[in-house]
């Protein structure tokens, strides 16, 4: 996918705010393409975006959230969205002090088994998946352009 997102559509999309959005921007955390004066978001964005936004709601810090996001970008480079995609399931697992990226359930269940502390986990998959069908339901809604045919559209699925 090589769609460009605009401030709002990523608004609705993740339910973040605008100022949200222009802070990350100015602090660096998720960097978006710019036009002009107005930012455009990538897929690749998006599920970052989305990624931040799960740990936000799980009580990450905003250092701690970067400290995740440089983490997934050393280990998956620019391509999170591309090879967390591929049909397996990540997960981000984290004591507080280090991180685990982990695909096979056995190595999650011995990672909480050797743990001293609680452990919480994040399914990047998930995550990814999530902003994906959201963008498609949004394409498909958005391609019907008469108000009739969208309502019918609506009433039959």
């Amino acid at each position: 996918m090589t769609d460009r997102f605009s401030s709002q559509e990523v608004i609705a999309l993740t339910g973040v705010t605008a100022r949200q959005l222009q802070w990350w921007d100015e602090r660096g955390v998720v960097k978006p393409e710019r036009v002009g004066h107005r930012r455009l978001y990538s897929i690749q964005n998006l599920t970052e975006l989305a990624v931040i936004c799960e740990l936000r709601r799980k009580g990450f810090s905003l250092q701690g959230v970067r400290k995740v996001m440089r983490f997934l970008e050393r280990e998956f480079g620019k391509g999170l969205a591309e090879i967390v995609g591929r049909g397996s399931d990540v997960h981000l697992l984290t004591d507080g002090k280090r991180l685990y990226l982990e695909t096979s359930a056995r190595q999650i269940v011995d990672i909480l088994k050797n743990s001293n502390q609680p452990i919480l986990g994040i399914c990047l998959s998930d995550t990814v998946r999530q902003v994906r069908a959201e963008v498609v339901a949004r394409k498909a809604s958005t391609s019907v352009t008469s108000p009739t045919l969208r309502r019918r559209a609506r009433k039959a699925s």
